[in-house]
């Protein structure tokens, strides 16, 4: 049987409650070298849900897996038709108060890198600069038979031309940026191939069940090895990819602090966990560091 990849995460021990108290982030950022790791939560202000907090889409949805992308064609019709739709509507999320108050500590010297676990491209769009895509980006699309990488936006148009008129209404947008439609809805729908070789095409994003390339994992653990604390950003840090660098600045000694409104599974290794709103929280922090707010930048 296929091992299907970790969805979620229990706590098998008492974590200590969320704290409301910013002073802890802001000290860190005051000193410098703060690395940043974000996920879906950063993005949940900017109208793209999260995976796992209340409301999140793991509660209707199961992302597709890398695993059962390559195993038959119709599984990869079913993406395309999915993500095709959503592109559309996630191309029109725009950057919130949280993506802005990190491109503001950037340009204050205050990060050391920004690390994020989403391929929605918010940080960059809010001026962040050197972002780490962990899992990619839904921007570009990567070919699997000869590596050809080409813009979302081409295949949007190749995609456009080969299903006119398919104008389904989804029940939902995912983070990874897959609709929610029935297989009704779906129907017919014509997935295109590789421009250059006739290959599979693939969302540049590492899939649940896909291992992040390990060029990429090693320039992340350099980035943990200089920073002078790690600071996490509406992740659960349910699964390895980001829980490892969680796990390496606490072997370290490296302070880790939270803002998620959940529990994460790497609380027992932070100094604390603030249980705020993103832009709620980031925007107050800005305030006490004397940095204009992030809405104005």
């Amino acid at each position: 049987m296929r091992m299907r990849p970790t969805l979620s995460w229990t706590p098998t021990e008492d974590l200590p409650p969320g704290s409301t108290d910013l002073e802890p982030v802001a000290e860190a950022l005051s000193t410098g070298g703060v690395l940043v790791l974000s996920g879906a939560g950063l993005s949940t202000e900017s109208g793209i849900p999260d995976y796992r907090g209340e409301g999140g889409s793991l509660n209707r949805h199961t992302p597709m897996t890398y695993q059962d992308f390559t195993a038959t064609a119709q599984a990869r019709r079913r993406y395309w038709a999915r993500s095709h739709l959503g592109w559309r509507t996630f191309g029109r999320a725009r950057p919130n108060a949280g993506h802005r108050a990190v491109a503001a500590f950037a340009r204050h010297g205050l990060l050391s890198g920004v690390i994020t676990q989403n391929v929605d491209g918010l940080h960059q769009a809010a001026g962040s600069e050197d972002v780490v895509e962990l899992h990619g980006s839904l921007d570009r699309v990567v070919c699997l038979s000869c590596g050809a990488l080409s813009p979302r936006r081409e295949l949007a148009r190749r995609l456009e031309e080969a299903n006119a008129g398919f104008e389904p209404v989804a029940a939902g947008i995912n983070p990874d940026g897959d609709a929610d439609l029935t297989d009704e809805q779906v129907g017919d729908f014509r997935a295109v191939p590789c421009a250059v070789c006739g290959g599979v095409l693939k969302p540049d994003v590492v899939f649940f069940g896909e291992a992040v390339p390990p060029r990429r994992v090693e320039h992340c653990r350099e980035l943990v090895h200089e920073a002078a604390s790690l600071l996490v950003l509406g992740s659960s840090l349910t699964v390895m990819s980001g829980l490892r660098f969680v796990r390496q600045a606490a072997r370290a000694g490296k302070p880790v602090l939270i803002v998620n409104l959940d529990p994460t599974r790497g609380d027992r290794h932070a100094v604390t966990r603030v249980a705020l709103p993103l832009g709620t929280a980031l925007t107050a922090v800005a305030g006490r560091l004397g940095i204009p707010g992030p809405a104005g930048v």
